[in-house]
Order: structure tokens, then C-alpha cells, then sequence
């Protein structure tokens, strides 16, 4: 087989399966494993997908900025957003990562609701201006493109904290490699949360599955609960139903 013709059927099965298993193909097209990892590297160099150890991944799409994203979605994050505010109860101490899918759990709270909300977004606090909620903000170096605060700082203040329900927020979503996000600290952050969290659930819209992003956040165990489009096709949501996360479609 031509490099060429190993490249395309590359591309095709990441369109289709999501991931490459490198030495699976390779039994499959009776070659080296040598040969297809090197056709991954070649093609990772490029731009065309994601290595990861054992094989390949699609890439996942840059984020535009946070302004930007605001205007994306609208409706279908705005019906998530009220699914997700649904699940609180008051009295209780939640955390609402950043992003604009958490931006509308926000919105979405009952304004006389009496609970406390922890947050490292400033934007994400600012929506909470005239509710009844207690907000505590969480501080440190500002990572402008999400919103949020990281660093030492950060994970030190999050670690005295214990909270009931986590809104966790990442970019990509997949059944072998969990739920990911594009930058380091924001992911160290988001698994301090995380650990300090009885339960977390994600808002997943239906761009975010099927890819993964460079840094790992957590795997589907760790997640009581994925909410979802209403009309997510089932073959996408089937592995998460496997591994016991609850699905709440909107």
C-alpha cells in the first residue's frame, strides 16, 4: 500500500471511529507498527491529527475567544444551561468552572435561590450580581482566552473548600481518553475542583465529542452526570451509559 493510500484511510477512519489504534491497524493491513506510527507522526507534524500514546486522535479545532464564543450556540446552551441549574438545590455549595456553557448556569439560577457559589471566572460572578447567593471568587493569574483564574494560588484556595456540585467545563470529550481541555494550568486547576467536588457534572454539547484535547482533566468515572442536546445521536452517548454517567438531555 502507497503512503498515500495508508494517509487516506488514516483520515477516513479518524472521521469515522474518532481514534487510530496503531498497532490494530496495523494487524489489519498485515504491516509494521513502525510504519503506521511513522505515517502518524508525519501526519501530526503536519496538522492533519493528534498523537497520543498508542495511536491517534482528531484534532480538536482552536477555540475562537471568549467574546466570541458568547454568540455561539445560543439556544442549545442556553437550554443546557437551564437543565444543569435544575440540578441545584439550595443550601448547597456549588462551582461553576468557566466558559460560556457555565455562564448560562448562571443565568439560569432563581435569583432568590439561597445557596453559595465559588467561582475562579470573573465574568462568571459578575452574573451573579443580583442574586440572593452567597459568591466567593477564587483568585490568581487571569488566563484571558477562558476567563478564569490559575496557578499555585488558585489550586492552594480551591483546596479549602469542599463543595456538593461541580460544573465542570472542557473542550473535548471522548469514551477512551476522558474529558479534556487545551491548557495545562487551566487543567490543573479544573482537576483540584474536582477533587474537592461530591459530584460533578458536564454541560456536552455535541462539537465536543468524539476529539480530545492535550491535556487530560477527567475520565468518565469521575463525572456523575453528562448533559446533552436533546437529539445527540445515541451511538455517541452509548459508551458513557457503559461506564455508569447519567445522561440528562435538554
Amino acid at each position: 500500500m502507497l503512503t498515500t493510500q495508508r494517509r487516506a484511510l488514516i483520515s477516513a477512519r479518524l472521521n469515522r471511529d474518532g481514534e487510530i489504534v496503531a498497532k490494530r491497524l496495523a494487524d489489519e493491513l498485515q504491516l509494521s507498527e513502525d510504519t503506521i506510527r511513522r505515517d502518524l507522526r508525519e501526519m501530526a507534524a503536519e496538522g492533519l491529527l493528534q498523537r497520543v500514546h498508542g495511536g491517534a486522535l482528531p484534532l480538536v479545532p482552536p477555540l475562537p475567544d471568549f467574546a466570541e464564543r458568547l454568540a455561539i450556540g445560543g439556544d442549545v446552551k442556553r437550554r443546557l444551561g437551564q437543565k444543569a441549574a435544575g440540578l441545584v438545590s439550595s443550601g448547597q455549595t456549588i462551582f461553576l468552572d468557566g466558559g460560556t456553557s457555565n455562564a448560562e448556569i448562571a443565568r439560569a439560577l432563581p435569583r432568590d435561590m439561597r445557596l453559595t457559589v465559588v467561582t475562579h471566572s470573573p465574568t462568571i460572578a459578575a452574573e451573579l450580581e443580583r442574586h440572593e447567593a452567597e459568591v466567593i471568587v477564587i483568585g490568581g493569574r487571569l488566563y484571558k482566552h477562558s476567563m478564569v483564574a490559575t496557578g499555585a494560588a488558585t489550586v492552594a484556595a480551591i483546596a479549602a473548600i469542599r463543595i456538593d456540585v461541580f460544573f465542570l467545563g472542557v473542550t473535548a470529550i471522548h469514551p477512551a481518553h476522558g474529558f479534556s481541555t487545551g491548557d495545562y494550568e487551566e487543567a490543573t486547576v479544573k482537576r483540584a475542583i474536582l477533587a474537592q467536588s461530591a459530584e460533578a457534572f458536564v454541560i456536552a454539547t455535541a462539537s465536543k465529542f468524539g476529539a480530545a484535547s492535550p491535556h487530560r482533566v477527567a475520565s468518565p468515572q469521575d463525572i456523575a452526570g453528562l448533559i446533552v442536546e436533546a437529539d445527540m445521536d445515541d451511538g455517541a452517548l452509548e459508551p458513557y451509559r457503559d461506564k455508569g454517567v447519567t445522561l440528562l438531555p435538554a
